[in-house]
């Protein structure tokens, strides 16, 4: 079951349950994925990893957004983003922790064969491929600098 089938599944249980909270973001996240599949260029289909990038993005913003309600002294718009936050992240691989990102970066440095900071290119792309949805951009980029400084 792709994870756009298994989204549309969860609508129907979340309308069961009465759930307004996560009937309402899955609600969201389907209509993103059709913008995505009808989108021009596209093939009217969406693999799963389009599927995960676009879920990450959606987490990012909810909790960008729930940062910015919080600074601004709207504690209860920012709950709402939290738990929409939290279903969305259901339907995410488990994120690595800085030690296991930090493993994987010394890894592909060794196997890219960098030695300073004019080789972060080759190791970041490497490194956003084979961590993709596991790993947040901004982690990963912070410890390949402080591992190749």
């Amino acid at each position: 079951m792709t994870i756009f089938e298994q989204i549309s599944n969860d609508i129907k249980e979340a309308m069961k349950a009465r759930d307004k909270v996560r009937l309402e973001t899955l609600r969201n996240i389907k209509k993103v994925f059709i913008e995505a599949k009808t989108a021009p260029g596209s093939d009217d289909t969406l693999s799963d990893a389009d599927a995960l990038k676009i879920l990450a993005k959606l987490a990012k913003q909810g909790k960008e957004s729930a940062a910015t309600f919080m600074q601004q002294n709207r504690p209860d718009l920012a709950e709402g983003e939290t738990a929409q936050v939290a279903v969305i992240e259901a339907y995410l691989p488990k994120q690595m922790s800085e030690q296991e990102i930090e493993l994987a970066v010394s890894e592909i440095i060794a196997q890219t064969g960098a030695t300073s900071m004019k080789d972060m290119g080759k190791v970041m792309g490497t490194a956003s491929k084979q961590l993709a949805g596991r790993a947040d951009g901004r982690i990963i980029s912070d410890i390949v600098k402080r591992l190749l400084a």
